[in-house]
C-alpha cells in the first residue's frame, strides 16, 4: 500500500468540495495524473489486483477530506472566497514550472503542441465567463431525482478527471451542488449512493479514454492537460480584492499558495 496516497487524496478532495477547482489539476500539481489514469484503468484489467495499492490510500484520503473539510472548505468559500482561491491559484501557478518540465516541454514539445497547450486554455479559461446561480437544495426525492443525481455524478467525475474542470463546477452547472453539499454534511446515504454510484462509473468511462491518448500520444495529451492547468486560472481568479485588508491577506493566501507548490514540487516531483 503506498500510505503516502493519503495525504494526496486529501488534497483532491478538499479541492473537489470547491467549485472551480478541479481534483485533476491537484493530481496534476502532485505529479500523479498519468499513474493515477493507468491504475482506474487498471481495475477493469485482469491486473486490477496491482492497483489497489495505489488507489485505496488515495480513495481513503479522498473520502476523509470530504467527510471532515466539506463544512470547513464550505465556510471558507462562503466567508473568505477571494483569499481561499487566491491560495489555489497560487498552487497552481506555483507547480506549472515542475509540469513542463515532466512534460519535457524543452525537448519535445513542437508548433502542433503549443496548438494543443493554447487550445486547453481556452476550452478550460472560457468556463470563467459562465454565469451560475446557486439552484435551491433538492428536499423532494423521487425515483426521477435519483436518476438525475446519478446521471449528474457521471457528468462531474468525467469533468473531475480533467484537469482544470471542476467536478463541483459541473454540479453547480447542473443544479445540484448545494444538494450533494448537504447530503454529505448532513449525512443522506441514498443521494450519497446514487451520486457516489454515477461518479464511479464515470471515472472508469473516462479514464479508459484518457488512458489510451496517455498511452499513444503521451507528449499531445501532456500538452492539452498543462493548458487545462492553465486555463485553471482564469476560473479559479476571483478579481482584485476591493479593500487593503482583503487584499493583504490575499496576497498572504496566494504566497502560501506558492511555497505550498515548491514544497510539493521537491517532494513529487523528483528526477
Amino acid at each position: 500500500m503506498e500510505w503516502k496516497n493519503i495525504y494526496r487524496g486529501m488534497l483532491m478532495g478538499a479541492s473537489d468540495v470547491i467549485p472551480g477547482v478541479s481534483g485533476g489539476t491537484i493530481a496534476v500539481v502532485l505529479g500523479i495524473y498519468d499513474r493515477l489514469i493507468a491504475a482506474i484503468n487498471g481495475l477493469m484489467s485482469k491486473d486490477w489486483k496491482k492497483q489497489l495499492g495505489f488507489l485505496i490510500p488515495l480513495g481513503i484520503g479522498v473520502v476523509t477530506a470530504i467527510l471532515l473539510l466539506s463544512k470547513l472548505i464550505k465556510w471558507l468559500f462562503a466567508h473568505h472566497p477571494g483569499p481561499t482561491q487566491f491560495f489555489f491559484l497560487g498552487l497552481i501557478i506555483g507547480v506549472l514550472p515542475y509540469l513542463f518540465h515532466q512534460a519535457e516541454a524543452k525537448q519535445k514539445f513542437k508548433w502542433n503542441h503549443i496548438i494543443f497547450l493554447l487550445l486547453g486554455t481556452v476550452l478550460v479559461g472560457s468556463l470563467a465567463f459562465l454565469d451560475v446561480g446557486e439552484a435551491a437544495v433538492i428536499t423532494t426525492i423521487t425515483p426521477k431525482t435519483y436518476a438525475f443525481l446519478f446521471f449528474s455524478g457521471f457528468v462531474a467525475s468525467s469533468a473531475l478527471i480533467l484537469p482544470g474542470i471542476s467536478g463541483s463546477f459541473m454540479l453547480l452547472i447542473l443544479g445540484v451542488y448545494q444538494t450533494v453539499i448537504v447530503a454529505v454534511s448532513e449525512f443522506q446515504w441514498d443521494i450519497i449512493a446514487v451520486t457516489a454510484l454515477g461518479i464511479i462509473i464515470g471515472l472508469l468511462f473516462m479514464t479508459k479514454i484518457i488512458n489510451y491518448f496517455l498511452t499513444y500520444f503521451r507528449t499531445g495529451t501532456f500538452a492539452v492537460v498543462i493548458g487545462l492547468v492553465i486555463g485553471s486560472i482564469f476560473v479559479v481568479f476571483p478579481g482584485m480584492p476591493a479593500t487593503t485588508p482583503l487584499l493583504l491577506l490575499s496576497v498572504v493566501a496566494f504566497a502560501a499558495g506558492l511555497f505550498a507548490a515548491y514544497i510539493l514540487g521537491r517532494v513529487e516531483y523528483k528526477d
